[in-house]
């Protein structure tokens, strides 16, 4: 078998967008995911008064109910990325991800069209729950497919840079969402936000969804999958058999994988997939702990306002958008483990001293917007390397949908209930450090399966 970084790249290249158009097509529908995804954590409040209050319910109550269908949305992820990720394997990235990309947009603004528990009753909040389900198969479809396009289009010794991009908008959407909410918490009324106003920012995704659209269409296959298609046209019975590989790419059981001559084993991509959750729990759960469940948190249990609480949230997303493009290009320098191992344990070393800050009363407001500035920037480490370092663990064959399956797991588990386990045990325990437990928790876990990375494994050609 011919040697991973010796191997020549495929000499096809597609006749559509090049890498720079497939970072643009690839990225955008993922801003428009995360903005969605954002908005919903910052309303949670509202939704919750909306759809999730029934007689007699209380705040608390409500809440608990609008951070499940949150959760929901997350444990439909895991099943979008096998079937879209199963689809974008056999049949290609670009036609599986404009699929995805149409049916987000289409569950997101109708759920700025949905009426009211008060207009339609017990019903409300199922149809509510229903398009988070939708929105979670899209979701789920999303991560692989444009991080498969993003690796496979990078040029050599630029895959964390590329990959970083996904990461990146990650950041960009949650910011976009919650400058939406800030500038509408602005302008309108309690009343006015409360009654209409929170609908706007989820029917501003038609438009968005359509230019995503659009540039979607213009897009070409990537290289590594036309490859895949040659060598399956051209010897056919040569794919018939599966063939072992490993996660770790230069492990000499890899067999023909390699060349692209058969297909992964299942138990070997459920091996890599299982990993590769355990390497981004750390990231999923402190992402989601400091960038979208703490508006929640800053109002429900340290009274802080509304705009306060969004202040807050973008602060942390800058300094998350801030460290994600630099902590890719390190990672094409020094590896993938190092960046992402330094990032959390930063997480578990810092999440306690950083939240004690926001809830000490006599700490400046400056001192205050540093600390959330900094826990975003932690977890940017991680973010940023992350989406290049899962598809690097998977053959082309099976990488739409192990990278996408161990995203969504990870995602499902650990930033879809982070808000729901969060708001229960501060509930029913009255600690308010929770949060930073739950982060130091995860980061910690992550970290063994973070240092079976090897060091250049950033050097090494993708499999085929």
């Amino acid at each position: 078998m011919p040697d991973e970084t010796t191997r020549p790249a495929p000499t096809r290249t597609p006749t559509g967008a090049g890498p720079r158009g497939a970072l643009v097509a690839g990225s955008v529908g993922n801003l428009i995911e995360w903005y969605e995804f954002g908005v919903y954590g910052y309303f949670a409040t509202i939704i919750a008064a909306t759809f999730f209050t029934p007689d007699g319910g209380g705040d608390a109550e409500a809440l608990i109910k609008t951070y499940a269908s949150f959760a929901l949305a997350f444990f439909f992820r895991p099943i979008g990325a096998a079937l879209f990720g199963r689809v974008g394997d056999r049949i290609g990235r670009r036609p599986t991800l404009i699929l995805v990309i149409l049916l987000m947009t289409a569950a997101t603004t109708l759920i700025g069209l949905l009426p009211s528990y008060a207009t339609l009753g017990a019903a409300a909040p199922w149809l509510l729950t229903l398009l988070r389900a939708v929105q979670g198969l899209s979701a789920g479809g999303e991560f692989g497919g444009a991080v498969s396009i993003m690796a496979e289009f990078a040029p050599a010794g630029r895959r964390g840079l590329y990959g970083a991009w996904q990461s990146f908008t990650v950041a960009l959407g949650l910011l976009t969402g919650a400058g939406t909410a800030a500038l509408l918490a602005t302008v309108l009324s309690e009343e006015q936000l409360g009654a209409w106003g929170w609908r706007v920012p989820f029917l501003l995704t038609l438009p968005m969804g359509l230019a995503a659209l659009w540039l979607r269409l213009r897009l070409a296959e990537t290289p590594a999958f036309r490859e895949i298609e040659r060598v399956t046209e051209s010897a056919p019975a040569a794919v018939a058999a599966p063939a072992s590989f490993s996660a770790d790419p230069a492990d000499p059981a890899d067999s023909a994988v390699g060349d692209g001559a058969a297909s992964p084993r299942t138990a070997d991509v459920v091996k890599a997939i299982l990993l590769g959750a355990g390497r981004i729990m750390g990231w999923a759960a402190a992402g989601y702990t400091f960038l979208v469940v703490m508006p929640s948190y800053l109002q429900t249990t340290l009274n802080a306002t509304f705009q306060q609480a969004l202040v807050a949230t973008v602060l942390a997303n800058l300094g998350f958008a801030a460290s994600i493009i630099p902590a890719g290009l390190l990672s094409d320098r020094l590896g993938r483990r190092a960046v992402m191992t330094s990032g959390a344990v930063l997480v578990a070393v810092l999440a306690f001293p950083l939240l004690n800050l926001l809830q000490d009363p006599g700490a400046s407001t400056p001192a205050k917007g540093l600390s959330v500035f900094a826990a975003g920037a932690v977890v940017g480490l991680m973010a940023g390397p992350g989406p290049a370092m899962l598809a690097e663990m998977f053959p082309t064959r099976a990488r739409y949908t192990g990278l996408g399956l161990a995203y969504a797991l990870s995602n499902a588990v650990f930033s879809g209930c982070a808000g729901l386990i969060i708001t229960e045990l501060i509930e029913d325990t009255g600690n308010v450090d929770i949060p930073a437990y739950y982060a130091v928790v995860t980061c910690a876990l992550s970290v063994p399966a973070l240092l079976t990375l090897r060091g250049d494994d950033h050097r090494r050609a993708l499999r085929n």
